[in-house]
């Protein structure tokens, strides 16, 4: 598959890693210099320029791309880049931040495929939102990582907190979360979790266990 990368700043730079080393074709559109060095350095095919203008994203070659993640920190540009690859048939990732509200996300939820806000969600999660991923699978993320899904009982310490604000040993992080009965999906930064609730968690294997006695309110694994 072919996937566009707008930014190479943290997120975007791990996230086309990522898609680069399983064998994904990967371009990189930076408009910093030094960034856009840097990715080449890596072997990235780069566009230098402003990922939002479409004369740039017909140079990296949108027309026979599958995907494009917008993961810059510009809302503006992001969005744009999003609408311009909507009208020729990709996938669109935009990436928002952490105080994006509801009504900003009833306004671009309809032109984009997914929403997702990477101070939270990773990388990881951005190169499954790019696959077009189902987030009820269980599965390893990298050699590092493992995913699990995790459901939420009545009485849990994590009920009616936002999903942002759940602390989980280690660098664990939920990326993922459904109603009962429902599929899972990215979730906005302002969702409270409910007894009842499944949340996928990316974690170290080693943590595993206890990331579920925390979410489940249980007592520590010894």
């Amino acid at each position: 598959m072919k996937f566009i990368i707008v930014g190479f700043g943290r997120v975007g730079m791990r996230t086309a890693r990522t898609l680069k080393s399983e064998g994904h074709d990967v371009v990189v559109i930076e408009q910093g210099h030094e960034r856009a060095e840097r990715a080449r350095d890596e072997g990235f095919d780069v566009i230098e320029g402003d990922g939002g203008d479409e004369a740039v994203l017909e140079q990296a070659g949108l027309d026979d791309t599958d995907a494009i993640g917008a993961l810059t920190g510009d809302l503006n540009t992001n969005f744009s880049a999003c609408v311009i690859g909507d009208a020729l048939g990709c996938r669109t990732i935009l990436r928002v931040n952490e105080d994006f509200s509801e009504d900003l996300y009833s306004k671009y939820i309809e032109n984009v495929d997914e929403v997702i806000y990477p101070e939270r969600l990773g990388a990881a999660g951005a190169k499954t939102a790019l696959l077009g991923g189902d987030f009820n699978v269980v599965a390893d993320v990298t050699e590092k990582l493992s995913v699990a899904s995790v459901s939420i009982p009545e009485g849990s310490p994590v009920i009616g907190k936002r999903v942002i604000e759940v602390e989980l040993p280690g660098d664990a992080r939920i990326y993922a979360h459904g109603r009962e009965d429902e599929s899972m999906t990215i979730p906005l930064p302002q969702t409270r979790i409910e007894a009842g609730d499944s949340v996928a968690v990316m974690t170290d294997p080693e943590l595993l266990a206890d990331v579920r006695s925390t979410l489940r309110g249980e007592a520590a694994v010894q």
